[in-house]
């Protein structure tokens, strides 16, 4: 019985520190969660302003590109030094607390999930 009782008792607690991302849907909710704030990860810092420029460093070199949004995706072009990295990628968009979750290939490749600061 004390066991029933402790296993119940972790589940209510564990409940929000479990949270799920939740998507982003459209361009009004993805800026207000990124205009005047930097975009973190080891090594990088990228800027997303809303008026449609990235910029940043990632290891060193100078990031640059530029976004839209279009339907539930947000699809960009990069630049590292000024040369293509991957131009014309939608990705999903997700955001739990402080950390947002871009998903390539319209959500079906790879992610990586970035800090709010």
């Amino acid at each position: 019985m004390r066991f029933a009782l402790a296993l119940a008792s972790a589940s209510l607690i564990a409940g929000p520190a479990a949270a799920e991302f939740q998507k982003v849907t459209d361009r009004g909710e993805f800026v207000s969660l990124v205009k005047d704030r930097a975009l973190t990860r080891l090594g990088i810092r990228l800027s997303v302003s809303d008026d449609g420029n990235i910029s940043g460093r990632a290891f060193g070199q100078q990031v640059s590109g530029d976004w839209k949004w279009s339907g539930q995706f947000f699809c960009r072009d990069l630049y590292l030094n000024g040369d293509a990295l991957d131009k014309g990628n939608c990705q999903t968009v997700e955001v739990r607390g402080n950390t947002v979750r871009f998903t390539s290939d319209k959500g079906q490749g790879d992610y990586a999930d970035l800090r709010l600061r």
